[in-house]
């Protein structure tokens, strides 16, 4: 770890960039094309309106991978973080949970697709023109959902296992086998879409084969048919951290939900009738999507690199690999956006050929609704530099305005106005207020480098070591802001002769990991509701979790050594199975936090109360989600004392003496 840290920090940007985004481009790709190998067969050996058929169940497959990212992303969180603790045990359990719940979910979405299918497909605006191939499709491809399903939730986990590569070939091959397999079923036995369908579910079966086999080859855990116990707060504990990634895929379905219908009901209201235009908005948007991939590739590979400069306050290397990736997306974006412009009428014929109204709507299809797709290239690297960075309030922002905050709302409203044109020029819309949201805050963030950040509130161990305590003792220390607990512990570190821990923490954390003091400071124990709303961009952990499998690292450390005292980071948590642990929360009024808040913090009166209680949010949230607990809830700790009813300094008297009582 330490040597990729150190590459991280000193290698050469370009090189960089090119070692960790390759990988991921070549990733992102195999799922786009995945989607438009059908199309492309299907539009030259069924004809438009397949297409329009596979564009109309393509929301099924989408529904059923956002259930399958959201386990299989979850997952691999639990089995990250687990493994940061030290419990393997644990960790298997999320694993085996994951991959359950997928099965269940799968076999779940697979009959209710099977038994209402023409229900369904009128949802995703299904003409009759459409429904024979929809149908056809559609009944073979909800069959092969679970092998779909619960192979795309272990290409998450294998590639948490530390086999990416392995994750990669599975899905390579099965992409590679749906090509080959495609032209057999469709032109040889004429199969149609049935064929393009069998295809499609004979590559799922393989990569779904090829990641089972996986299962006796993980590194990190053992996984046995004992193993497949299924635990409901477990698998809810998955599912939350996964949240992200079904949120994103789900945005999508509804986009196209709310598409399909619009452009059948215009579409009709004009000369190139409803099975036209979803045909070909449907294959544009996945045109547009290779695109996209490319620059989320770029993007996600320059992830590590920024997150650690940023942490480690190297600025000016933040700031040259974000050029980097913006320089390259845009001019990807500019050559994407001048061939839509110019050759529309070829891009269309790769998918088959139409009569003249299929033509003329494609050309207008292109030329409109992508024509600021190079907004893309700042947009998309925006939201993925935020998250990348710990912002990730501002990356979900990011991640869902375009989607739901402006491409619906425009699409709904211009199509009132103008019809069919006007769901065209709702892209443009999107994308053009998308880009200036992304703008506003990547250079307001970008002004805010290297600026004084709140000034520490951590205090230096200066504490003797004259232990007077007669066998090693943990005490942890929970706290609400203002509350006096960080002097608490101090002094009872100070009256017990022991080691206290807080700002020598941080120290620690920082030498370990690279990053600065005043990044750990600032990211640690602090989590925002809305982060359960960011994208899945992500390929592994985030910085709070890895900041957080070095702290349990740590704080196990710490206390292996002796008798200390440790402030908050959830440390009565992960101390919580030692049997030498004394769990200490401090609490006070309102009145008296805004006291110590001013006084001692130098926080205008007139802003400390909202302080304390964004401060204490946070810490509940971080707290929550990380141990599934409530951070107030009382029953979690041994000791809870108002420190007004005595002070500060008695308080801290009157722990040491329950403890003394209690270990002597």
């Amino acid at each position: 770890m330490e040597q990729e840290e150190n590459i991280l920090g000193t290698e050469k940007i370009g090189k960089l960039i090119r070692k960790f985004s390759i990988p991921c481009i070549i990733s992102m790709l195999v799922n786009s094309l995945y989607n438009i190998v059908d199309q492309i067969f299907i539009g030259w050996g069924v004809g438009y309106l397949g297409n329009g058929a596979t564009n109309v169940v393509f929301p099924i497959t989408m529904i059923a991978l956002a259930f399958s990212l959201m386990l299989g992303d979850g997952a691999s969180a639990y089995l990250s973080l687990k493994l940061g603790e030290k419990k393997k045990d644990e960790a298997t359990k999320g694993v085996v949970n994951g991959i359950i719940v997928s099965v269940i979910i799968s076999i779940i979405l697979c009959a209710g697709t099977l038994i209402f299918l023409p229900n369904i497909l009128m949802i995703f605006g299904c003409t009759e023109a459409l429904k024979e191939y929809a149908l056809k499709y559609g009944f073979i491809i909800a069959a092969g959902l679970p092998f779909m399903m619960i192979g795309t939730t272990l290409n998450s986990i294998i590639r948490a296992d530390g086999t990416p590569k392995y994750a990669m070939t599975s899905m390579v091959l099965g992409a590679v086998l749906n090509i080959i397999l495609d032209p057999i079923f469709i032109f040889i036995f004429k199969m149609g879409v049935e064929g393009a369908a069998i295809a499609t579910i004979i590559s799922q079966i393989l990569t779904f084969i090829l990641n089972i086999l996986y299962l006796r080859r993980f590194k990190s855990i053992e996984i046995s048919k004992n193993n497949f116990k299924f635990q409901a707060k477990v698998a809810q504990k998955v599912s939350a951290l996964g949240v992200s990634s079904f949120i994103t895929q789900m945005s999508f379905v509804f986009v196209v939900a709310v598409e399909n219908n619009l452009l059948a009901k215009y579409g009709a209201e004009s000369k190139f009738g409803s099975e036209i235009p979803i045909t070909v908005l449907g294959i544009v948007m996945k045109i547009n999507q290779i695109l996209n991939s490319i620059i989320i590739g770029i993007a996600v590979g320059a992830q590590p690199i920024v997150g650690y400069n940023y942490g480690a306050k190297k600025y000016e290397r933040v700031k040259s690999t974000l050029k980097r990736v913006l320089g390259i997306s845009v001019i990807i974006s500019t050559i994407a956006f001048i061939l839509f412009q110019t050759i529309p009428d070829k891009l269309i014929a790769i998918f088959g050929s139409g009569n003249e109204n299929y033509m003329e709507f494609a050309c207008m299809a292109f030329r409109i609704y992508l024509m600021l797709c190079i907004c893309n290239g700042i947009q998309i690297p925006s939201g993925i530099f935020f998250q990348a960075i710990g912002k990730s309030v501002k990356s979900a922002i990011l991640s869902l305005s375009r989607q739901i905050l402006f491409l619906i709302p425009a699409m709904i409203l211009l199509s009132e106005v103008f019809g069919l044109t006007g769901i065209l020029c709702a892209g443009p819309v999107a994308d053009g207020l998308a880009f200036l949201i992304s703008s506003v805050l990547l250079i307001f963030e970008i002004k805010c480098f290297g600026k004084a950040k709140t000034p520490s509130t951590a205090l230096i161990d200066d504490t003797s070591t004259d232990n007077k305590l007669n066998k090693p003792t943990i005490i942890t220390i929970a706290r609400e802001y203002g509350s006096g607990g960080r002097y608490v512990g101090r002094l009872i570190a100070d009256k017990l002769g022991i080691k206290f821990y807080d700002k020598d923490l941080i120290i620690k954390l920082a030498q370990e990991t690279g990053l600065s003091e005043e990044y750990i400071e600032n990211t640690e124990q602090k989590r925002e509701k809305l982060e359960s709303l960011n994208t899945g961009y992500s390929v592994g952990i985030n910085t709070a979790d890895e900041l957080f499998i070095k702290e349990t690292e740590l704080i196990n450390k710490l206390a292996d050594q002796g008798s200390c005292v440790i402030i908050g980071r959830c440390s009565d948590f992960i101390l919580k199975d030692r049997e030498n642990v004394i769990k200490v929360f401090i609490y006070s009024d309102m009145k008296n936090k805004i006291k110590r808040a001013t006084d001692i913090y130098g926080i205008k009166e007139n802003k400390a109360e909202k302080e304390i209680k964004r401060i204490d949010k946070l810490r509940a949230n971080h707290y929550k989600y990380y141990t599934d607990r409530e951070w107030k809830n009382y029953s979690n700790y041994d000791i809870c004392l108002n420190s007004d009813i005595l002070g500060v300094e008695k308080t801290a008297e009157y722990i040491c003496n329950l403890i003394k009582e209690k270990v002597n």
